[in-house]
């Protein structure tokens, strides 16, 4: 099978083509370890895709631990045009995840170690032209996404997925052209060393090839344009280009007067386009535009971060690349949309986390007017070998030349959590592990000195988890211009006070060296809420009060240059199990991108302009107990974010009250009634509103209750928090008591896995269901769960899952609290017990040797026939070991 793609021929007037080739191509894993003449040759097994593609967007989210990490080729077949003879043509690959081989009809044309930077290869001498007939070229990929440990990152919260996930690209250019074998460089550098509100220097620089078998006189043209077009200042060097030779320039364009300043809020854009001319005829060869935004900055230990000679807050969030359904193979629209949702929250700032990512992100920054750092992927610990030192300096030149002409970037990093975890056998007072350390920072000191030979007008980081001393002991503290710090008190462990305290114990131990909070952030579940919320819960109303606590202990501290929410979409971690297994849900947007809470917090922080929105978008169905035997409602909380000093909150039309908005937030409690609840809230004072239709489901808390018949209930067992259902239309409450009339468990206690990290349950990926935040709490040794309806047909659910019994789990990095279900899961157990339910013996004899198999969910549903009086009363009748039920479901069917 073999596809063709025609290539467009030059135009007359264009001197240099660009265009992507993304279509047609042909994939197969290969398992076999096939040559590059046997993946030419073979016929079967190819798949049809198109470009961006990894092999990895399904297995990362299955129920078998692990995912391909493996060899993947790519095929395609080009007809170059037969005037292409006499120009030079590259191959550019945006980013291809992690080890490349490129052959081109056979031979190869290069490799490439690292899957976030672009590449680039020269390929004309492998092109055979026939005449004026196409020549037809296969291009061939052999890309792997297997662990390489001289290649970073080793580890890390995020899956590595496979594939070539960006744009491939193909140049052809004149003989003479901007050097185009420059680590995938545009190959021209425009900075601005001198920039005032009067006047601004602006710098051109870069390097010709001459590829002719003569010297070739030629002059380079540079013209500064403003955003309408016109040249504002404009410089010419002659030059004489020496056969096969690469020839450097540097013009120093004439003072821009009085310059539009680039601003988060006004992101005035030049432009500089530089040419190369032919000595004799004028006519041009090659040329290439740059972005230029003018704007100076600098970073204060004690004052933050200054713009342009005045103070800004950076505030904004994380980014990883990676989507739902697509992995982290995304079209530009969609890495596009995620940094107009940041500009819509208000933010004026991107950590562009853990590797640099599509060009399209730097583009959009530009555009949008956001501040960004960039970083390469040194996560979690380092190789102490000449092969991965050199793939970092190498990644972090790429990375640098690669961003280099993009206004919005400020800042380079290197390193992320880089002691999150010391290799086996290595501690910080071994001589082993002291050594490491010495060997980290010798790293880190080489990467920081080359980020400031490459780009000196841009400020270097380091980013540290939150072991002060540690890093402090490695000598890391005093390498970077500015420290990040990732913070989680609250989360991993301790309290929200940890947090300040950090901030100020650096202030005090370092007060020359300013600092971001690069990450902190808190699980947020949108399916699960609780009115009492704890530590771990990874409940909405948890994440809320984290982010609330947060945001003013780094508003209150002007030393704070600013921070950055981890994260801002929810994102692909295959090792993660929990609530929602191989999802990172610490974020502000879900996976497929609509707010949490949080996001309408800082929109409510952030912008300028009035704003105005009711909280838990996503909770537009809940249940809850009516307040009493005779009440018609239920209250539960219901937030109202704003920048105005007051809300008027109304509830089916009836007035609730008007409350001051106190840090953003307005609190209501609202008596929702069965059936269908419209809020209405509005600012004072202002002509902005919000509606929420909220659908509630009133439970009576007399289950033979006339006024309020019984319908249906699901309870999670051992648990404190409410889990919303949207696809299956149901709400499943926490557990409670047994009172007479009402339902609830008797006897037991709430399953809790070992250590301090969870408040309640387990944290394991349950098999077998989309459910694992209802499987992974339970109650142990109830005797019965009981259920007071009255007389009539009911279908009653239970839920198992085996915990105790559990196998011990991956020890994962991220786990910053060292107790995890790797070290925390008892040893396994027999267990056996019997079920009735009102007398009769529905499950005689589940046992972990017949069905209840460890992190494995089963659900056996019975019919129940209830006469008058007698209610529905499961029984637990332990034989070996506890009993345990994790939920159970109750429907009237007539």
């Amino acid at each position: 099978m073999v596809l063709a793609f025609v290539l467009l021929a030059l135009p007359a007037t264009a001197q240099r083509l660009t265009q992507s080739i993304n279509s047609n191509w042909l994939f197969r894993k290969d398992e076999a370890g096939l040559s590059v003449a046997q993946a030419s040759a073979v016929v079967a097994g190819w798949e049809k895709i198109s470009l961006p593609h990894t092999w990895n967007a399904a297995d990362v989210l299955d129920d078998e631990p692990g995912y391909y990490r493996g060899v993947g080729w790519y095929k395609k077949t080009l007809a170059v045009p037969a005037d292409w003879q006499q120009r030079r043509v590259f191959l550019q690959f945006e980013g291809a995840n992690q080890e490349a081989e490129v052959y081109v009809n056979g031979q190869l044309a290069g490799r490439h170690a690292g899957g976030y930077t672009a590449f680039r290869f020269p390929i004309s001498q492998w092109l055979k032209f026939s005449g004026s007939e196409p020549a037809p070229a296969e291009i061939l990929v052999k890309l792997t996404n297997r662990y390489n440990p001289d290649i970073p990152p080793l580890t890390a919260d995020f899956t590595f997925y496979g594939g070539i996930y960006r744009d491939v690209v193909l140049v052809a250019a004149e003989s003479v052209h901007f050097d185009l074998d420059n680590h995938a460089s545009a190959g021209v550098f425009v900075s601005t060393p001198a920039v005032s509100a009067e006047a601004a220097d602006v710098l051109v620089a870069g390097a010709l090839n001459n590829e002719f078998a003569t010297a070739r006189k030629v002059t380079v043209l540079s013209q500064l344009l403003d955003r309408d077009g016109r040249a504002v200042a404009r410089q010419q060097t002659s030059l004489t280009l020496q056969p096969g030779a690469k020839t450097s320039f540097r013009q120093l364009l004439p003072k821009l007067a009085r310059p539009h300043l680039w601003t988060p809020d006004d992101p005035y854009q030049y432009r500089v386009v530089t040419s190369v001319l032919d000595g004799k005829k004028g006519a041009p060869l090659d040329e290439v535009s740059n972005p230029v935004g003018v704007r100076w900055f600098r970073f204060d230990a004690n004052e933050g971060f200054f713009l342009n000679g005045k103070p800004l807050k950076l505030i904004g969030t994380n980014r990883h690349q990676d989507f739902p359904g697509l992995g982290n193979a995304l079209p530009d629209a969609l890495a596009e949309r995620d940094l107009l949702l940041l500009k819509q929250m208000g933010s004026n700032f991107l950590r562009v986390s853990h590797y640099p990512q599509d060009p399209a992100v730097l583009a959009a920054c530009d555009r949008l007017g956001l501040l960004a750092s960039v970083e390469i992927p040194v996560v979690n610990a380092i190789t102490d070998s000449p092969a991965f030192f050199q793939n970092c300096l190498t990644m972090q030149m790429e990375m640098i030349r690669q961003g280099f002409n993009h206004p919005s970037v400020v800042i380079w990093a290197y390193m992320n959590e880089v002691l999150l975890r010391l290799p086996a056998g290595l501690k910080r007072d071994n001589d082993a592990g002291r050594a490491y350390l010495r060997r980290v920072t010798a790293l880190a000191r080489q990467l920081d000195s080359l980020s400031r030979r490459e780009d000196p007008a841009r400020a270097t980081m380091l980013v540290c988890h939150g072991d002060f001393g540690l890093y402090q002991q490695a000598g890391l503290l005093s390498v970077p211009q500015v420290l990040g710090w990732n913070l989680y008190s609250g989360w991993y462990s301790g309290d929200f006070s940890g947090f300040p305290a950090f901030l100020d114990r650096h202030h005090k131990e370092l007060p020359t060296q300013p600092l971001l909070v690069t990450e902190y952030g808190a699980d947020s579940d949108e399916r699960l809420h609780a009115f009492q919320p704890r530590r771990f819960d990874k409940t909405t109303e948890y994440a809320n009060r984290y982010h609330e606590f947060y945001l003013r202990a780094i508003l209150e501290r002007p030393f704070v240059a600013g921070s950055t929410v981890w994260n801002l979409a929810e994102f692909n971690s295959e090792t993660r199990q929990e609530a929602v297994p191989h999802i990172n849900n610490k974020s502000l947007l879900t996976g497929d991108r609509r707010p949490k809470d949080a996001y309408l917090f800082y929109q409510a922080h952030l912008l300028k302009t009035p704003f105005l929105r009711i909280g838990s978008r996503a909770w537009t169905l809940r249940a809850g107990l009516a307040a009493g035997p005779d009440s018609l409602f239920c209250r539960q909380p219901v937030d109202v974010y704003t920048n105005q000093p007051a809300v008027r909150l109304l509830l089916n039309g009836r007035d609730l009250g008007t409350r001051p908005a106190q840090f953003g937030v307005a609190h209501f409690s609202v008596p929702f009634g069965n059936g269908l609840n419209q809020l209405r809230a509005q600012a004072a004072g202002q002509p902005i509103e919000d509606l929420a239709d909220i659908e509630f489901q009133l439970i009576p808390t007399n289950l033979a209750s006339a006024q309020l018949p019984f319908t249906e209930l699901n309870v999670s067992l051992g648990d404190e928090r409410i889990f919303t259902d949207a696809k299956l239309h149901q709400v499943w409450l926490p557990e409670q008591e047994y009172r007479p009339g009402g339902w609830g468990y008797v006897g037991g206690h709430p399953y809790k896995m070992a250590g301090d990290r969870l408040p309640y349950g387990s944290d394991r990926n349950i098999l077998g269901t989309d459910y694992d935040a209802v499987y992974e709490t339970q109650r142990l040794g109830l005797s019965q769960f009981r259920l007071d309806v009255p007389a009539g047909n009911y279908e009653v659910t239970l839920h198992f899952a085996e915990l105790e019994a559990a196998p011990a789990g991956e020890q994962l990095a991220y786990n910053l609290a060292g107790s995890s279900a790797a070290t925390a899961t008892a040893a396994p157990q027999n267990r056996a017990f019997a079920v009735l339910v009102n007398g009769l013996a529905v499950l005689p004899n589940p046992s972990t040797a017949t069905t209840l198999m460890p992190l494995q969910a089963v659900s056996y549903k019975v019919p129940v026939s209830v006469r008058s009086g007698q209610g529905i009363i499961v029984d637990f009748k332990a034989q070996t070991g506890e009993a345990f039920l994790n939920g159970i479901q109750v429907k009237k069917l007539f």
